[in-house]
């Protein structure tokens, strides 16, 4: 059981995006994202699902924050939609802006800390028509759409993410496919791995910029800067070679470890591309698509790094025997892509429990990822685990109560590996359970549900799942046992 003393200041919270619980996909101005596009493609969602109405947030949102405050949650993470605030990469939309802003008031009210993610996948239709992240021009257009995000609601947020999981939306949906736009191209691929980061580096330098004018400025906000803290949310992985004394199963972690993580840390952290992995781009070019002066913007400072894992991942460099179990490949990470492929990787299963989504369940990896980061990157700012859960198949009790003992299970364990990661000396400060609500599941449609509070996708009803009320528990125990610390020190002083 999960150790109620923690850091002082220990955020606790959840997180959700705006394509998948908003819905008013075309209502207020909001235009066609990808993933709006995508939903029309046939077979591209499984039951044929589409975002258009997914859990109603847009238009239940008090009620969703009041839902929050039950929970006793600190922070809520969200994303704004650019086909909302900017729908078709034109004109900003006063209508999108104001419902972000009305959300921001009513967390503030509820006392919870609104933590803002600039880019969860939704990028205006009209934009990918034009080339999408392929097309360098896309990330100029990003830094527009953050500064008007920021002049709107940097008087009251503080916490800035640029981008989630941008391996998601750069390889698996230009290469792999599977992911809103949809596209098989390589080279498009890398093209918006790199314009993407070149988008995260001018936003976060836009950002900052306009938080030094508001804090300079006659009659203004004198602590905007101060308090502002930017940075990125990255989903990363343990990759586990299946046979630690076996060079091709070496070579194959090393593959995966490159194309999932280092390629994103390395350019944000350390101001390069790491050399091995342009060695295995070659035939692509990849070092083409980087200008003069790239890197030094991409490698803006960050006040912290979000960490987004739900798995690690046993690798080899071996094919399976046919009779051998594998671990189910995950659509949404990069071996499912033409860069690391069949040829070159193989995941033999190494029989733990698995989630509804196939992956296996071993928390370990977690603590693994945090204390690795922290002995590799000498830079490193703060971390959050920005996202963290797992879908199972809820069963209602003829109570009405939804038992979710395994994402319960799941959760705590997964707690528990933060605590020990902190105890070995990484500097985790936060955890976001993904997610707040059942939702929109991006390929899966509605299938799939990981959320600590259950949709009635009918009614809408929310029903709070016994996860989500473990969940409370654990945030009330700890934030007792912290103001008890406080109190013992206050009485002792």
């Amino acid at each position: 059981m999960t150790d109620n003393r923690w850091p002082d200041g220990f955020l606790w919270g959840s997180a959700t995006a705006a394509a998948q619980i908003e819905g008013a996909a075309h209502e207020d101005g909001k235009e066609d994202s990808i993933w709006d596009a995508f939903a029309r493609v046939p077979n591209a969602i499984a039951g044929g699902d589409t975002p258009e109405r997914a859990v109603d947030h847009y238009h239940r949102m008090p009620e969703d924050v009041a839902l929050m405050a039950s929970l006793g949650l600190q922070s809520y993470r969200f994303s704004t939609s650019w086909a909302r605030v900017v729908p078709g990469g034109r004109a900003v939309n006063p209508a999108g802006l104001d419902f972000y802003s009305r959300l921001v008031d009513e967390l503030l009210g509820a006392d919870i800390l609104p933590w803002l993610t600039l880019y969860h996948w939704d990028l205006p239709q009209a934009l990918e028509e034009k080339g999408g992240w392929a097309n360098r021009d896309t990330a100029y257009r990003f830094r527009d759409y953050a500064v008007a995000v920021y002049d709107a609601l940097g008087d009251r947020v503080d916490h800035w993410t640029t981008f989630n999981e941008p391996l998601c939306s750069s390889l698996i949906g230009y290469a792999a496919g599977e992911h809103a736009p949809g596209r098989r191209e390589p080279d498009a691929a890398l093209a918006a791995l790199h314009h993407q980061h070149l988008a995260h580096g001018l936003a976060a330098h836009a950002i900052r910029e306009r938080a030094t004018i508001a804090s300079a400025g006659a009659g203004g906000d004198s602590g905007r800067l101060d308090r502002l803290r930017l940075g990125i949310t990255l989903n990363l992985t343990t990759a586990v070679p299946n046979d630690p004394s076996d060079p091709v199963d070496l070579d194959a972690a090393r593959r995966i470890d490159g194309l999932w993580n280092r390629m994103y840390l390395e350019p944000l952290l350390l101001g390069a591309y790491p050399t091995d992995v342009l060695d295995d781009l070659r035939e692509h070019r990849f070092e083409a698509l980087v200008h003069d002066g790239d890197l030094e913007t991409i490698a803006q400072p960050i006040d912290f790094l979000g960490v987004n894992h739900y798995h690690d991942d046993n690798v080899s460099g071996h094919p399976l025997p046919a009779d051998a179990p594998a671990a189910v490949v995950p659509t949404d990470s990069p071996k499912a892509s033409p860069f690391v492929g069949s040829e070159f990787v193989t995941f033999p299963s190494r029989h733990l429990p698995t989630t509804a989504m196939g992956w296996e369940v071993n928390p370990d990896g977690l603590r693994a990822l945090l204390v690795r980061l922290t002995a590799d990157y000498p830079t490193l700012p703060p971390l959050y685990i920005t996202e963290n859960g797992a879908s199972y198949d809820d069963a209602t009790d003829p109570d009405g109560h939804i038992r979710d003992t395994e994402r319960e299970a799941y959760i705590l364990a997964h707690i528990d590996a933060v605590h020990a990661a902190i105890d070995e000396g990484a500097d985790v400060r936060g955890y976001f359970v993904w997610s707040l609500l059942d939702n929109f599941e991006w390929a899966w449609g509605y299938e799939k549900r990981f959320g600590i509070v259950s949709v009635d996708y009918e009614t809408q009803v929310r029903t709070v799942k016994g996860s989500g009320h473990a969940f409370a528990r654990l945030i009330a125990d700890a934030r007792a046992a912290e103001s008890s610390d406080v109190g013992a020190a206050a009485a002792r002083a």
